[in-house]
């Protein structure tokens, strides 16, 4: 797990990268990898990779980036981890005609990879990685982001360059970035709390999506392409049992678990007392010599709108015989770290979960854990959020053959008693349209609520766009591709394309890295993803239970009591927080965004602020750090 770092001058530019312009850029990102640094700048300063290392994989010098291979025609930067490079290496080394210089690198795998299957080695690679491959010969620039986008990449395009980096905040550092605010992307943030990729809410800043590749050659032409979907790749279980399915669940968890505990450094588990955690820690510690470490977050005291689960996450460590650690956060703790999450972010995620997972990384880092296994994906593959069970519903109600004109009867009358800017007339707006219902599983502002908080220039903008734009992508291949097309797979495949990759794993990234520590996602393994979205929606959804199948595969795993607890997320006491010292440092801080800039009307701003009842307030006032912090 590291940092990566580089810049293309395109041909007939006069730019040379140098080693201070590219170790300040590189150097912004020390905390993604505090164990080195390394450096490669091509004769003549037309191309530069840089990196930042956390060692996990073959810790020797000889495992050092950015690596090149034997005749240095290939020259790698890359960030993450491939879980089968053992096996991939063997075959390698059967096949013949490489010589190696590392003992075990999975970096050196991909070169080898590269040379001997091409771009198509992509296929082989089970694991999570941002990759930076400059091939010499044919003067081109490979970026490649994993399937699922567990790992970031950014890239700007200015100056007659291609500048691009693990984190924006090592963009930045060129002094010729343009640094400005990209206001479309500003307005879908306030429906889905992230900017949609490619874009960033930074102009001229992209993210490459997952499952894609760009490859950039030295004229400046770039050509890009999504290399993997997971309907590419799904089996359908029809006519199997649901024990059976059950059972090929488990299978595969296993060796995903399996898989992410390769590793020369210690390796513990992040666990919450739920069913995805506890799954985790269980299957970790099977075939283990040595009790699994395990870190929780809790609060001070118990709060009316989160209760601490450290009780559950007890019950599981002793069940695996875990040498358990726990933190106990409070206020003081969220209000220290806010100048340092703003600045993690890069650019806003606006979810307050941020606070305990760095929280909760620093634990496990300062007991000497360098790499934890997380629970993200399970419950957009399983169906295991409550409100979805509420989506899939209103999805069957959405089908009904209502007449448009009574569909239009009832906007007229949502408006009438004043719910014309709420969900329920948002979605009923959705369906007369005869789009979807469901947008993703983190929605802020309904359409018409958004229009109000926009200032008077931005709503005269935007007054004919609304979020379905950025969606629609994804849905015109959903109905191109998807071998069942019903609301839960709809509502699986929008997530995994976008709610995961760009807000809960970047949370999980950022805050990680942020406090030194690599994390593993065993049940977003894109096997594992593919056999997922393999299984019809009837067996996820049987009898009404959400998330019944996993808990079916895992009873025996893990204790009874872990499975048929209510469902409780991951969360922070923001609500009861919002009524001291946090909710005056946010007025003040929303209300100088608000004087500053021209981008919400600030008395509604204020408005959604006073209702400390609403966690959109804390969405606002993420966005006015972020500008406060990279654009005032």
């Amino acid at each position: 797990m590291c940092g990566i770092v580089g810049t293309l001058v395109f041909d007939g530019g006069s730019f040379r990268v140098t080693e201070p312009y590219l170790v300040k850029m590189r150097d912004r990102m020390v905390h993604r990898g505090p164990d080195g640094a390394g450096l490669w700048i091509e004769a003549g300063g037309r191309i530069g990779l840089g990196h930042r290392r956390l060692s996990i994989i073959d810790l020797a010098s000889s495992a050092a980036q950015p690596m090149p291979n034997e005749d240095e025609r290939l020259w790698i930067a890359f960030n993450g981890e491939i879980y089968n490079h053992a096996a991939i290496r063997r075959e390698l080394e059967t096949l013949g005609g490489h010589r190696w210089r590392t003992d075990h690198s999975d970096t050196e795998v991909i070169l080898h990879a590269f040379e001997t299957w091409g771009i198509g080695c992509l296929d082989k690679f089970r694991g999570m990685f941002a990759i930076a491959l400059w091939d010499g010969r044919r003067r081109e620039l490979w970026l490649i982001r994993d399937r699922i986008g567990v790992k970031p990449l950014y890239y700007s395009l200015h100056h007659g360059r291609l500048t691009f980096a693990s984190e924006i905040k090592a963009l930045l550092e060129d002094p010729d970035q343009p640094k400005a605010l990209h206001e479309e992307s500003l307005f879908h943030y306030l429906s889905f709390l992230t900017a949609p990729a490619p874009q960033t809410l930074f102009h001229g800043i992209k993210k490459i999506p997952g499952g894609t590749w760009l490859r950039v050659q030295a004229d400046g032409t770039i050509e890009e392409r999504r290399y993997w979907d997971v309907w590419d790749h799904t089996a359908p279980l029809v006519g199997r049992s649901d024990g059976d399915i059950a059972a090929c669940v488990l299978e595969k968890l296993r060796e995903s678990v399996a898989l992410r505990k390769v590793s020369d450094v210690p390796v513990g588990v992040f666990l919450s007392g739920g069913v995805d955690s506890s799954t985790n820690a269980a299957l970790f510690s099977q075939g283990e010599a040595r009790p699994v470490r395990t870190f929780t977050i809790g609060y001070d005291r118990e709060y009316a709108s989160y209760r601490n689960e450290l009780a559950y996450a007890r019950l599981v460590a002793n069940h695996v015989g875990a040498e358990h650690h726990e933190r106990l956060l409070s206020v003081d703790d969220l209000i220290n770290f806010l100048p340092q999450m703003v600045v993690l972010q890069d650019e806003p995620i606006a979810d307050p979960v941020c606070i305990p997972v760095y929280y909760v990384s620093q634990l496990a880092r300062e007991r000497g854990v360098i790499v934890c296994q997380v629970g993200e994906g399970a419950d957009e593959l399983f169906w295991g959020y409550p409100a979805w069970k509420t989506a899939l519903q209103l999805e069957a109600w959405n089908r009904w053959p209502v007449p448009f004109f009574a569909k239009r009867c009832g906007l007229h009358l949502l408006r009438w008693i004043g719910q014309g800017e709420s969900f329920h007339y948002e979605r009923l707006r959705r369906g007369l349209l005869n789009q979807p219902v469901f947008w993703g599983g983190a929605e802020a502002f309904p359409e018409a609520l958004k229009q109000r908080l926009l200032s008077p220039s931005l709503r005269k903008r935007f007054r004919d766009l609304t979020s379905w734009e950025a969606i629609r992508p994804i849905r015109q291949r959903f109905e191109a591709k998807a071998w069942e097309q019903s609301p839960l797979q709809w509502m699986s495949y929008l997530d995994l394309n976008f709610r995961l990759p760009e807000l809960l794993l970047m949370r999980v990234d950022k805050m990680s890295m942020g406090a030194g520590l690599e994390a593993r996602v065993p049940f977003l393994d894109h096997e594992f993803v593919q056999m997922a979205m393999s299984i019809p929606e009837a067996v996820k959804t049987r009898g009404g239970v959400m998330k019944t199948l996993l808990k079916q595969a895992v009873r025996g795993v893990i204790p009874d009591r872990i499975i048929d607890r209510p469902k409780q997320g991951f969360g922070v006491p923001v609500h009861e927080w919002m009524q001291g010292r946090l909710g005056s440092l946010m007025q003040e801080t929303l209300t100088d965004f608000c004087r500053r800039t021209d981008l919400l009307d600030g008395a509604e701003a204020m408005r959604v602020l006073r209702d400390q009842r609403d966690p959109r307030g804390w969405y606002l006032f993420n966005l006015a750090l972020w500008w406060r912090t990279y654009l005032a």
